[in-house]
């Protein structure tokens, strides 16, 4: 539903969009690998008047506060000089309608709204995708509509490029600032033959892993799937070649933020035109969340954050693990195996002196195969994180723990470690940056 332009229930209508739009979200089931409502979407408007005032803050009972409230979590961890906090319904009223992500059927129900002829809709997309980060950029529509988009609030999606850094392996982090001036990050890793996108899925990440640079950072909303989208235009855009692969290995817990990376997953595959077997989702256990994503029905690779044999030395390293057993988690795995025949990737950070001994990888093993699945163990040298206790293994180490691996029959690879200079392990360069906040800013509306 596309809210009408009469200034006079513009607001109202729109707030009952969205109340509609979150109700059929949370009905919309997977298992049919249809393009779920992005939950960022459900606060959308268009054709509400640029010189309205910004509304008062909600109050107690705003169905604003209500629509949210069941969208992104109320509970927000803060860490001194990080200027994020909950959604709120000032959060809310700067999310127009964003082009980048939206499917072809909504772009053109866009442009009938506006008495367009329905191509116009492949001439947004179009222009999105070739590079547009202003609708006024798209210069294959009329001027009189661009005017009219623009003056009604419609963004293209894309995000200012506020800082980045390379290192002299080619690998290149960038840190981009979102339209609510929060900052993300995301990675480009180039080889011969590939160009590998690292994204971020959060704002921050809520799970505080011990060894990771993310979770330090405090944790803020969600992405949208634009915002997914608009990382990997990015990086297509400053390497100036084709993006091959994405992993969302970023900020964030991908299985927090589902119905939004599935949108995300299928505007990769349909718009930008990247192969579902190269993009894989990463996890480190989210109850329920693994069995819904095999209903998602993906030709995506999972991959899951194991870091540790058994629960104990698990919860050590992930504190989230006390809400989800290793059992369990292997369980959802085997299951997962089944419903989809996908193999299943089991990432393995190694800390030195922590879980990284021959002992451990021959429990390791001994975990997997009592599980019937098809299974490949990443092994991953920890990068080093600023103020952290761990160590770094000797590359000796390493391979052992590999060889012990394969000893037990079992499939696995050491990831090769890019951009140490760059500070290209997860969260590290933001870090940097929020040590010195942002300054706050206020969006037109």
């Amino acid at each position: 539903m596309i809210a009408p332009s009469n200034p006079g229930n513009a607001a109202s209508a729109a707030v009952t969009a969205a109340a509609a739009a979150a109700t059929a979200t949370a009905a919309a089931t997977t298992s049919s690998g249809t393009r779920l409502a992005d939950s960022s979407d459900a606060t959308q408007r268009i054709g509400g008047q640029p010189s309205q005032p910004t509304p008062a803050p909600a109050r107690d009972g705003d169905p604003r506060v209500q629509l949210l409230e069941g969208v992104y979590p109320t509970f927000v961890p803060r860490n001194p000089g990080i200027q994020d906090g909950v959604w709120n319904a000032r959060d809310a009223d700067m999310v127009r309608a964003v082009l980048l992500g939206m499917d072809l059927p909504s772009l053109e129900q866009l442009a009938e709204h506006y008495g367009q002829p329905r191509f116009r809709a492949k001439q947004l997309l179009e222009g999105v995708l070739k590079g547009a980060h202003s609708v006024e950029e798209i210069s294959t529509i009329p001027k009189q509509w661009r005017a009219q988009l623009l003056a009604d609030g419609v963004r293209t999606g894309r995000s200012l490029l506020h800082h980045s850094v390379g290192d002299e392996d080619g690998t290149r982090k960038f840190l981009l600032q979102l339209h609510d001036g929060r900052i993300i990050e995301t990675v480009g890793i180039p080889t011969e033959d590939r160009l590998t996108v690292c994204v971020s899925s959060q704002v921050g990440c809520p799970m505080r892993c011990t060894f990771c640079a993310t979770g330090k950072g405090g944790f803020a909303r969600n992405l949208s799937a634009h915002e997914v989208l608009d990382q990997v235009l990015t990086v297509h855009e400053q390497f100036g070649r084709r993006v091959s692969n994405v992993v969302f290995m970023g900020m964030g817990e991908p299985l927090l933020n589902l119905p939004n990376v599935i949108r995300a997953y299928h505007g990769l595959n349909q718009d930008i035109g990247i192969g579902g077997a190269f993009i894989t989702i990463s996890t480190v256990g989210v109850p329920n969340a693994i069995a819904r994503l095999a209903a998602a029905k993906l030709k995506a690779t999972l991959a899951v954050s194991l870091h540790a044999p058994n629960q104990a030395l698990r919860e050590t390293i992930i504190p989230s693990a006390k809400a989800y057993p290793l059992e369990a988690l292997m369980d959802d795995c085997s299951s997962y195996f089944r419903a989809t025949g996908r193999r299943v990737t089991f990432e393995y950070t190694l800390l030195s002196g922590v879980n990284d001994e021959k002992a451990h990888a021959e429990e390791l093993t001994a975990l997997l195969r009592r599980y019937s699945l098809m299974s490949h163990v990443n092994i991953i040298p920890w990068n080093p994180v600023d103020e952290s206790e761990f160590k770094r293994p000797s590359r000796n180490r390493v391979y052992a723990f590999k060889q012990a691996v394969e000893a037990a029959g079992l499939p696995c690879t050491v990831r090769e470690t890019r951009g140490l200079e760059a500070a290209a392990a997860c969260g590290q360069l933001r870090n940097q940056f929020q040590k010195q906040p942002l300054p706050q800013f206020e969006v037109p509306l």
